[in-house]
């Protein structure tokens, strides 16, 4: 299978840029492989789930960007598990983490969300890690559509563990407007759960319209990228997408064929 694209500025002011989304089980596995599997898949962007949130978070989360060739952007125990962490090619505009609703007996969930560029091409960020619970998972697929059109950004992208298989009616809403990568260019593997038994997709990119998905799935045949790290890592398996973002103002243009 061909390599996803490196990520470059295009002639028309378009940026091509890797996204990764990985639940990393709060760095509880072999945070050395974790790192080798992110720094393998050379991502602009990593949304995480399920980053460290209690003692010593910050510098748990700094040394794991610090590993991987990345730097924190946001997130973790201030978004209640959704982290964002970037290369240094993105320039930051905003930052935003939100908690959402506490339902009784139910964990604390959260966004991680950010505004960057990458150049000319400008991109709105959400990081998030849906609830076990149906009916919480529902109203927090809502609470993050509204999250997203309040970034105020034309493109964007969304990455998470939803907890739900696309089947799932939160899944099937969040693909309704946004386009699902692996639905839209699948590369790579599909199922996300468990590295040791991949049977389910669970955790998925979304971008929304305008922005070019060039492939997204499981990084299996990513070089650096082994078996043994990405059971060792964490208890689910990373997605990679590359996205072509347009440049402010200008369409991207669709390759023939």
């Amino acid at each position: 299978m061909p390599l996803l694209p490196p990520s470059r500025t295009e002639p028309d002011g378009s940026a091509v840029i890797r996204v990764l989304s990985y639940n990393i089980r709060s760095l509880r596995d072999d945070t050395a492989a974790l790192a080798r599997v992110i720094g393998a898949c050379a991502p602009d962007l990593v949304l995480l789930q399920e980053a460290p949130r209690f003692f010593r978070w910050r510098k748990k989360l700094a040394r794991l960007a610090a590993a991987s060739g990345q730097v924190v952007l946001t997130g973790g125990g201030t978004a209640a598990g959704p982290a964002i962490l970037c290369g240094l090619r993105a320039t930051v505009e905003q930052t935003e983490d939100v908690l959402l609703p506490l339902t009784p007996g139910l964990h604390r969930r959260g966004f991680a969300t950010a505004v960057v560029r990458f150049g000319d091409a400008r991109l709105g960020v959400l990081s998030c890690h849906l609830s076990l619970n149906e009916k919480e998972r529902r109203t927090q697929g809502g609470l993050l559509l509204d999250r997203l059109a309040a970034l105020g950004t034309e493109h964007a992208v969304v990455g998470g563990d939803l907890n739900e298989r696309p089947t799932g009616r939160t899944f099937q809403r969040l693909s309704e407007g946004l386009q699902d990568g692996w639905a839209t260019a699948p590369w790579g593997g599909e199922h996300t759960s468990t590295p040791a038994d991949p049977h389910q997709r669970i955790d998925a990119l979304f971008a929304t319209p305008g922005v070019e998905v060039l492939g997204c799935g499981v990084p299996l045949d990513q070089p650096g990228v082994t078996e043994a790290d990405l059971r060792a890592a964490t208890d689910h398996l990373p997605v990679l997408a590359a996205l072509r973002i347009p440049a402010r103002g200008r369409p991207v243009q669709q390759a023939a064929g």
